[in-house]
Parts: C-alpha cells; sequence; structure tokens
C-alpha cells in the first residue's frame, strides 16, 4: 500500500530523525508504527543504523508490527520476530536481520543471550509506559545495555497513566538518567514532596509546586505529544452509564463483606477477604455478580445478575449492531457466554478478522490482553465495560479499539455500574489520574508548523 502521510505524521518522523533519544507521546489511532518504521527505513538508508531492535507486547510483536512492515510499500526491511520457544527466538536473534521484533517479557532472556555483545544501535519501544516500574527486570536490562545504543525511540499514548511518578523509569531507559536522574530516591526528593504518610514510611508523593513544571522543562527538549483530537476527525465519542441496583439482600451481603470482610451468600458459601488488598477484589467481583470461593479461583458463587440484566437490554437496544464488551474476571466471562448465544472472545487473528467481517454479534475482550495494537474499529462501534478496570492505560486502550482512525460511525461507550460499589470509586479514580496525564501531554504537546515537515511517502 502506499504511504500518503499526513502532515501530523511526517513532522513525527522529522522528529525521530532529528533526536538520537526520542520520546514520542502518540495519541491512539495516529499511526505511530508506520511513523517509527518510516523513520527507521530512513536511517537504514542513510546508514545510521545497522540493526534495530523492536520492543512490543507479545500479541502486538507477534502481529501487530510485522503486519505493517508487510503493507507499506515504502517499507523494506528485513525483520525477524524473537517470540516462541527459546530455539525459535535464538534462530530469529541469531539471523542478523536488520530489525529483530521482541516481546517485553523476554527481554532479560535476550540480554542473557546475547552474552552481554549487544548488537543492536537502535532500539523502539512500543508502549513504554510499560517499563514505568523502575525494579523491573525489563527496565534493568535496559540500563545494563543503555550505553551500547545510539538511537532510542519510546512510543506511548499514556505515559503517566497513574501519575508523574511513572516518568522515572520511562527516562532511565530512554536518557540513561541525564534528565530526571538515574535513581529514584533522588527523583522523589528533587520534584516531590511526602503525601499520605505514617511516622515511618510515605504511602504516596504530590509534586513540588514548582515539581511538575521542572518535571516537563526537563525532557521537553526529547518529547513530542500529540493527542488524537488535535489532528484527527473522528467520529462522536458518547461515554455513558448505566446503573443497576441490588436487592436489599445483596447490598446487605456487599455491606457485610466491606465492613467485615466476611460475608455469608445464599447461606452456605462464607468468603473471607482476609486483607485490604484481597477486599477491593473481592468487592469488585460483588459488584459484577459473582465471587471466586476459592484459593484456586476455579469455583465462584453467583450473588446476582444485575449486570447480565444490564448486557442483555443494551444487546436488544442494538439492534443488531455488534457489541464489544470488556470483561474483568474470569467468571464475568462466563457467566456472558453462558447468557448469550454465539459470544466470542477476540484472542486469534481469525477472531479479529471475523469481527470486522461482521461476523460476531458479541465479543469480549480483557482489557490486559487486548489493549494495545488491535484494529477493531472496522467491525462496530458499541463498547460496553461489564467489569471496570482501576488501570487507566488499560481502560484509555480498550477504548480505543473501536475509537479511532477508520471508524466510521459515532461510537457509544458504556458502563455497567452497581450503585452503591466500588464501580463508582473506580470511575471517579479514572477521571482523577486522566486529569494529571493530559496536564503532562499538554505540557509537551507538539505544534504542527507548516514547511517544516520531512516529505515521506510521496
Amino acid at each position: 500500500m502506499k504511504y500518503s502521510p499526513h502532515d501530523y505524521q511526517a513532522q513525527a518522523v522529522k522528529f525521530i530523525l532529528e533526536h538520537p533519544t526520542a520520546a514520542v507521546f502518540l495519541g491512539m489511532g495516529l499511526g505511530k508504527t508506520v511513523i517509527t518504521l518510516t523513520a527507521l527505513q530512513i536511517l537504514e538508508g542513510q546508514g545510521k543504523t545497522r540493526r534495530a531492535l523492536i520492543i512490543a507486547p507479545k500479541r502486538v510483536a507477534e502481529s501487530t508490527w510485522p503486519a505493517e512492515i508487510e503493507k507499506w510499500d515504502h517499507i523494506n526491511l528485513d525483520y525477524r520476530v524473537a517470540v516462541g520457544t527459546k530455539a525459535e527466538r535464538a534462530q530469529a536473534v541469531d539471523s542478523d536481520a536488520t530489525v529483530t521484533i521482541i516481546n517485553r517479557e523476554n527481554l532479560p532472556w535476550l540480554y542473557q543471550h546475547l552474552g552481554g555483545k549487544w548488537p543492536y544501535d537502535t532500539v523502539i519501544i512500543d508502549e513504554l509506559s510499560s517499563f514505568k516500574s523502575h525494579a523491573s527486570q525489563r527496565v534493568k536490562v535496559m540500563v545494563k545495555a543503555r550505553r551500547h545504543i545510539e538511537r532510542i525511540v519510546g512510543l506511548t499514548g499514556t505515559p503517566a497513566s497513574n501519575g508523574l511518578m511513572d516518568l522515572f523509569a520511562q527516562f532511565r531507559v530512554l536518557d540513561d538518567g541525564q534528565r530526571l536522574g538515574k535513581f529514584i530516591t533522588h527523583f522523589r526528593n528533587d520534584f516531590f514532596d511526602p503525601d499520605k504518610r505514617s511516622a515511618y514510611q510515605v504511602f504516596t508523593w504530590k509534586p513540588k509546586p514548582d515539581g511538575e513544571k521542572r518535571i516537563y522543562d526537563a525532557i521537553a527538549d526529547v518529547t513530542m505529544s500529540m493527542q488524537t483530537t488535535d489532528f484527527l476527525t473522528l467520529p462522536e465519542l458518547t461515554m455513558q452509564s448505566v446503573v443497576v441496583e441490588m436487592s436489599k439482600g445483596e447490598k446487605k451481603t456487599y455491606t457485610d463483606l466491606k465492613k467485615d470482610m466476611v460475608a455469608t451468600i445464599n447461606d452456605d458459601d462464607v468468603i473471607d477477604a482476609g486483607s485490604a488488598g484481597v477486599l477491593a477484589l473481592k468487592l469488585q467481583q460483588l459488584a459484577n455478580g459473582a465471587i471466586y470461593n476459592d484459593a484456586t479461583a476455579t469455583k465462584y458463587t453467583v450473588l446476582h445478575d444485575r449486570k447480565l440484566d444490564a448486557l442483555e437490554d443494551l444487546h436488544e437496544s442494538a439492534n443488531g449492531h455488534p457489541l464489544l464488551v470488556a470483561y474483568w474476571f474470569k467468571h464475568d466471562a462466563d457467566r456472558i457466554k453462558e447468557r448469550f448465544d454465539g459470544v466470542r472472545e477476540i484472542r486469534t487473528p481469525e477472531d479479529i478478522a471475523d469481527w470486522n467481517a461482521g461476523k460476531i454479534d458479541m465479543a469480549l475482550i480483557h482489557p490486559a490482553s487486548a489493549g494495545h495494537g488491535l484494529n477493531l474499529q472496522t467491525g462496530g462501534h458499541l463498547m460496553v465495560w461489564f467489569g471496570l478496570t482501576w488501570s487507566l492505560e488499560l481502560y484509555q486502550q480498550a477504548n480505543a479499539r473501536l475509537f479511532r482512525q477508520g471508524q466510521r460511525e459515532p461510537v457509544t461507550v458504556t458502563h455497567i455500574v452497581t450503585a452503591g460499589s466500588v464501580d463508582e470509586r473506580i470511575l471517579v479514580a479514572l477521571e482523577k489520574k486522566d486529569l494529571t496525564q493530559s496536564a503532562l501531554l499538554d505540557a509537551v504537546r507538539a505544534e504542527l508548523t507548516v514547511g517544516e515537515v520531512v516529505g515521506v511517502g510521496s
């Protein structure tokens, strides 16, 4: 396919070419994959890169990046995908291909396999936000390898989904600590003050009065930010909630568990939360209508069908239009499949193709496995959140499976919310987190300059 880039895409290519260290915060649907491949193709043609490593979520590494390389006429890069068995990964890495594509979970294996001989002068990290934990193995590997890397590009649309503290590890990987420091303790002390704390421990941190601005200023020279709504004319997006009410008895069960961390369901099954962390998960399950009652999370007890009833109403009101339903717990999916005929979970390329061909009436996705890189906008425009997630990143990415470039219909995202439950708190938390992230993106947003774009694909 011939590539005719939009001005914003050409500007993003130019930014990557001009910045050996580049943090590219691209909104959903802006075409970050083809932008990056175009820059990589130019660099390879100019002799400025010999071998490149693309690090991505597993499904995106397996399907999206290879498909994009094959799709565009102007991309002629020799590549191998290092996903699969150890032997398959080793064969891909040892092939000396120009581009190696690997899933992030295999980074520790890759470093060990290479034995300290890092061959990649260029590294592209797709979903840089998954490198936000400074203690993770993937971050530690990249910190070790960074001195061998001449060019690095970090791609994400959600750089600070849980707050500005997320940025430390991401920029530790990108610039080896030049802008935000090499140590998390120094970063905290420089830019943050303790927020919630006990006499001996700090639980949360808040930016110093000038901390937020100083962070933005520190990273601005290597950061480009573009949001989807700035550059694409997308169909209208409607966000709405359908509220369901538990019965008096169901509310009592929920309240008992919340107050006492122990509750009895159906006069038989005793649910013991045990800890605050477990309690939060169990309350979320009860809000959805069922709860696991054994340690193996295989057996569950049903408390109510309120959300299933609401989903049935939404299905009926869709008038034949397909529904994409996001769930969180496995029993959510099990119960939905029991209630409705022909439900399919989006797991394989065949599932994706059938959904986009209009062959699936109701499809299920789990945000943690079907968020990044899946193009589902051709198959429908109605999304339902049966079970919510606390993760802003997963929430936004899942919504963007439908609300993205190529969508021809107004998109409606509906949350099924159980009144008086943790669902209400989750929605509020998602809104508050979005405020911090939006502030970050606004601070480094790119301004399109007419005439200062690189001509690619012409």
